[in-house]
């Protein structure tokens, strides 16, 4: 199918037209089943979701994006994905709940920032110093964006990760630090 009949649907379905929507699944379906297999390749064996369920849950939530102005079929998958990176992570943590009884509160910016010294968090020099640890360490840098930004636990951020909760307890420690003596530098 060519990308620009895509787009046409696209388009159509933000104009209002629920047809146009009944004829662009069938023809992004396989997109998007390539999509969730490589988020669940990225997940832990034996995950409860596949990518099939995946792409229903995903497909679910698009039908309420009635407000984006779709540009493509690059975009649409840009959201897609973006969209399944949510459902799996809200998967995980409800299983983390169900699990653990939950419970386990997130780690607050003015909390992780003692590390710091207890001075107030510059996210300028915050940014550089994350941009220089990707540059050194681009793992660790994700470790640090999926703990302190998204929240993420280790157990979880080691399933978007792909690598073992110990490997992320590593890396969580070392990128502290390191961003600890950067900080400490500005």
């Amino acid at each position: 199918m060519r990308e620009t009949d895509v787009t046409e649907l696209l388009h159509a379905w933000r104009a209002g037209d629920q047809a146009a929507l009944t004829r662009l699944l069938p023809r992004v379906y396989e997109d998007l089943r390539r999509l969730a297999g490589r988020h669940l390749a990225r997940e832990r064996a034996g995950h409860t979701l596949q990518p099939t369920a995946l792409v229903n849950e995903c497909y679910l939530e698009l039908l309420d994006q009635n407000r984006v102005d779709w540009q493509d079929r690059a975009h649409f998958l840009a959201i897609a994905a973006r969209t399944m990176r949510r459902i799996l992570i809200a998967h995980a943590r409800k299983r983390r709940a169900m699990k653990r009884g939950g419970g386990v509160l997130p780690l607050t910016l003015d909390e992780a920032l003692e590390v710091a010294g207890g001075r107030r968090l510059d996210l300028l020099a915050l940014d550089d110093a994350l941009r220089a640890l990707e540059a050194l360490s681009p793992r660790q840098s994700q470790v640090v964006e999926l703990r302190f930004f998204g929240g993420l636990t280790i157990p979880e951020t080691a399933a978007v990760l792909g690598v073992s909760p110990a490997t992320v307890k590593n890396d969580w420690q070392m990128a502290r630090a390191w961003l600890f003596n950067e900080l400490r530098k500005g």
